[in-house]
């Protein structure tokens, strides 16, 4: 429900209440009324207080005397017991001067009716919220008619007019838009296909990272072809009503081949496609599982060359039930992945077409972005914008992606942190040896800048190295280069201050882990041609190994850590042995660090060359 939903709700439940309160208080009276026992309104008839008896069939109800003539009224309720005469009660009451009135009393069938018709009233009320009826103007969303929790959830984009989305649009998955030029092709001429007895994939699904673009991609499908375009996510299929989500799946499949040719769209296909539980009678998952069944049923159900096309976007395909990649149902998969530099350019040019620049370098925002996806670009630009109206700038600039990469990469300014002029020192000269090292050996990537800012990640400094294009395998000595970078700023430390600080410990972290993958994934180590452990868990698309199996020796895993050593023992003598080389040129940087915070790759070549 909407926010707006909740609050209709919220004053229904509260009408509700007031009502029952004043409905109580008009039933109650004007008076105050309190119960006692027989003998304690007795015991105020015999002393005078009571002014005014009413005797029904089953209770007394005594009007207490007035002390003052605005003194509200006051009652004593008590039974009438079994065992007491009327003629003995009538003779008591005359004693006390104490009036003597009796009724008859009729039960009211009101508090039976209220009773009986609220609790109908509530549930209807909440069976229209669940359903989707409309109810509180609009409590069940989307506009919902009576008995609609079986009608399909989809947003329809009814052929270009609402979907204006094209491949120009999209950027950076070249090899992916081929595979689906061909999808393109046959919705706008199925009659070239079928003359030569043809027949497209029934399916496509987009596989790929988060924010790579599949439902952008799919988006563009359906506008380049001009036609309608369902759009619905896995998760709306499935409801807690049992078989909402098979009722849904059947509506929109009836709702498409009303207005073929088109594109059925299911995002997170995963979320309704999981792999069913296998022997369970009673499966926790039943309603999905019914959900999935019948979506195998209809893509099954339908003819291809009626021009439907079914398209699906996950970027977890390795719990997709194999159901639903067999051929028939989801034919063809393309993989649409993460950017590489020329595709990460091309990105940035598309979103850049929406803000004011002037004088970036995208090429070089490319380098700078390895990994960033689609979505992440996009962010890119639109930080780059905020920067720029920080400053009260006209153009976004250069310096303004500069800031806005730094911002998602490294955390917030820490403009306000105030430093020991020590502890400055020490980070000035630390990533001073990671910058110097990079400039020294032959394999690094090159330095693009260093600053001492720092940021709200907790990193006090960072260098900042810019690889020229993207690399898809690394030899032995690039990784060894790589370890002498990592050291390089501990290094410089203990070269000029005798001593370490935690400040590296991120550095040996990544050190220790390419060094051990060094040893045992790549085998380049005296251990020779071999890997050792098997890794555990989804790898696929990058995701991380949950686990990793352990099948060798207590020996060979002493052996492993010996080969671990020599390697960043190795890498750490070589960084010592250029720092101490160039002690100058490393006081020269860590100086000019000092005064200006920020250096960027021209002015640190100048001042190696310089030194």
């Amino acid at each position: 429900m909407t926010r707006t939903a909740w609050i209709r709700l919220g004053l229904f439940l509260v009408a509700i209440a007031v009502t029952s309160a004043l409905w109580s208080r008009a039933l109650k009276g004007q008076s105050d009324t309190r119960d006692v026992s027989y003998s304690e309104l007795m015991a105020a008839v015999d002393d005078g207080s009571v002014v005014e008896m009413l005797v029904e069939s089953e209770r007394l109800i005594g009007s207490l005397k007035k002390r003052t003539p605005d003194e509200r009224e006051q009652k004593l309720v008590a039974s009438r017991l079994p065992g007491v005469d009327d003629r003995e009660l009538l003779e008591r009451l005359a004693k006390g001067g104490v009036k003597v009135a009796g009724r008859m009393e009729q039960s009211s069938i009101w508090p039976a009716v209220l009773s009986s018709i609220f609790p109908l009233v509530m549930l209807v009320f909440l069976f229209r919220a669940m359903s989707g009826m409309g109810g509180l103007g609009g409590l069940g969303g989307r506009g919902a008619k009576p008995m609609s929790f079986g009608k399909s959830q989809a947003k329809i984009f009814d052929r270009s007019a609402e979907n204006g989305t094209t491949f120009a649009d999209v950027a950076g998955v070249d090899e992916s838009k081929n595979e689906l030029i061909e999808v393109v092709n046959y919705l706008k001429d199925p009659e070239k296909y079928k003359a030569v007895g043809a027949r497209v994939p029934k399916g496509v699904l987009l596989v790929g990272p988060p924010g790579t673009g599949k439902t952008l991609l799919a988006r563009a499908v359906a506008g380049e072809s001009g036609v309608p375009f369902f759009s619905m996510s896995g998760s709306e299929f499935v409801e807690m009503f049992v078989g909402v989500g098979a009722s849904r799946v059947r509506d929109l499949f009836t709702q498409a081949k009303e207005r073929a040719p088109c594109i059925v769209f299911i995002d997170e296909l995963d979320a309704v496609g999981k792999t069913r539980a296998g022997g369970g009678v009673f499966a926790a998952n039943e309603e999905r599982e019914q959900t999935l069944n019948q979506l195998l049923v209809e893509m099954d159900g339908f003819d291809a060359s009626v021009g439907i096309v079914i398209m699906a976007a996950t970027n977890r395909p390795e719990v997709l039930d194999k159901a639903l990649l067999r051929a028939g149902r989801f034919d063809r998969q393309v993989l649409v992945d993460r950017p590489d530099v020329r595709g990460r350019e091309a990105i940035l040019a598309v979103h850049a077409k929406r803000i004011t620049m002037k004088d970036v370098d995208l090429k070089v925002l490319a380098q700078r972005t390895p990994g960033m996806v689609g979505a992440d670009l996009a962010n890119v630009v639109n930080e780059a914008a905020l920067a720029c109206a920080r400053r009260d700038g006209k153009t976004v600039e250069q310096r303004d992606f500069e800031e806005a990469i730094d911002r998602l990469q490294l955390g917030l300014r820490k403009d306000g942190r105030v430093m020991k002029e020590s502890e400055r020192r020490r980070v000035a000269w630390h990533e001073s040896g990671h910058a110097l090292v990079a400039l020294s050996v032959k394999h690094a990537d090159p330095v693009h800048r260093v600053t001492i800012i720092p940021r709200s990640i907790g990193a006090l400094g960072a260098t900042l190295q810019l690889p020229t294009e993207d690399r898809y395998l690394m030899t032995e000595e690039e990784l060894k280069d790589a370890l002498v970078v990592l050291l390089g700023g501990r290094t410089a430390e203990e070269l000029v201050f005798d001593s370490v600080s935690t400040g590296a410990q991120n550095d040996l972290e990544r050190a220790s882990e390419l060094a051990r993958q060094m040893v045992c994934r790549f085998g380049m180590s005296a251990l020779g041609a071999q890997t050792f452990g098997r890794p555990g868990g989804s790898q696929y698309l990058g995701g991380a190994v949950s686990f990793e199996e352990r099948n060798f020796s207590e020996a060979t895993a002493q052996a492993i850590d010996e080969q671990v050593h020599l390697l960043l023992d190795e890498a750490h003598q070589r960084a010592r042995a250029v720092l101490a080389e160039k002690r100058a040129v490393l006081d020269v940087i860590a100086n000019a660090l000092l005064e200006k915070e920020t250096l960027d790759r021209d002015v640190l070549e100048a001042l190696a060359r310089g030194a």
